[in-house]
């Protein structure tokens, strides 16, 4: 299975001018068995290169193929016209379940802007067996909000593999009832607007008894020797000061030896950051 994960920039590349077919472009090329995306917008015309079209909709009409997930965290209404803005999924493979998750957005005095941020999970009935797939788009401006955030996934995580302990289907329930397995196997993914040597990348990995499938992080997995490629500073984008490493594939340590590559491509300059691209035997 290939996953690909992606902040799209709203389709804003380094010239300014929004190209969405680029964006699918790319995501044909790498022929992912499921899609993770993050900044996706609708019916913003304030954002760089005038973000008005439903991108939603034309990124499930390109891969008519998969299922389609969406999640606009934020969701403002100017003359009853919803603008939108926030992550998607697609997958080849057959979606059972979804969750759709308000990621914590505590006040924060010194960090007056930011917007609501989410977390996508799906069921897919992958070739390897059920696995939740997780996409996020964590806070930028905020460490307060971002820690806040990061523990409550860890937090989501641990119900998840505790609920996946405790299954047993009982078919006299209610249909809304019968939502089925719900693997604590996982891969989560996204933005995370985090470097490796921050103290929310550790807090995400740290160690916890509590919880059965602990999470790794798949390129330590793969290269456990090289220097992490930077996923976003390159082709003279305006941030960050210097390339860096803010996406990430983390994935649960039963998962860990199916990893049989991490990659990051470097190439392309559609977005302000670059797809990552995770494969799983």
């Amino acid at each position: 299975m290939r996953v690909v994960s992606w902040n799209i920039h709203w389709g804003c590349g380094k010239d300014g001018r929004i190209r969405i077919h680029a964006i699918i472009d790319v995501l044909r090329k790498l022929n992912p068995d499921v899609i993770c995306l993050q900044e996706v917008a609708s019916n913003h015309a304030e954002l760089e290169g005038n973000a008005t079209s439903n991108q939603f909709r034309q990124l499930a009409g390109a891969f008519g193929g998969y299922q389609a997930v969406i999640e606009p965290t934020s969701e403002i209404y100017q003359n009853n016209l919803p603008r939108q803005f926030g992550n998607m999924l697609l997958s080849k493979y057959r979606i059972n379940q979804v969750h759709r998750y308000l990621l914590p957005w505590p006040p924060d005095p010194d960090s007056p802007a930011g917007m609501p941020r989410g977390l996508i999970e799906a069921v897919i009935d992958a070739p390897g067996g059920k696995v939740r797939v997780l996409t996020t788009h964590l806070e930028y401006y905020s460490p307060v909000q971002r820690l806040a955030q990061v523990r409550h996934i860890k937090y989501l995580h641990w119900e998840a593999c505790e609920r996946a302990r405790l299954f047993q289907p009982d078919p006299s329930m209610d249909s809304p009832y019968q939502l089925g397995f719900r693997p604590g196997s996982a891969i989560y993914c996204g933005d995370f607007n985090f470097t490796p040597d921050s103290p929310d990348y550790q807090e995400l990995i740290a160690p916890d008894d509590s919880i059965a499938l602990p999470l790794v992080d798949a390129w330590r997995l793969r290269h456990p020797e090289i220097a992490r490629a930077p996923t976003a500073g390159l082709h003279g984008f305006k941030w960050p000061e210097r390339a860096d490493c803010f996406d990430y594939f983390f994935v649960t340590n039963d998962l860990a030896r199916r990893v049989t590559e991490v990659e990051v491509q470097s190439e392309t300059a559609a977005s302000d950051h670059q797809p990552i691209v995770l494969d799983i035997a």
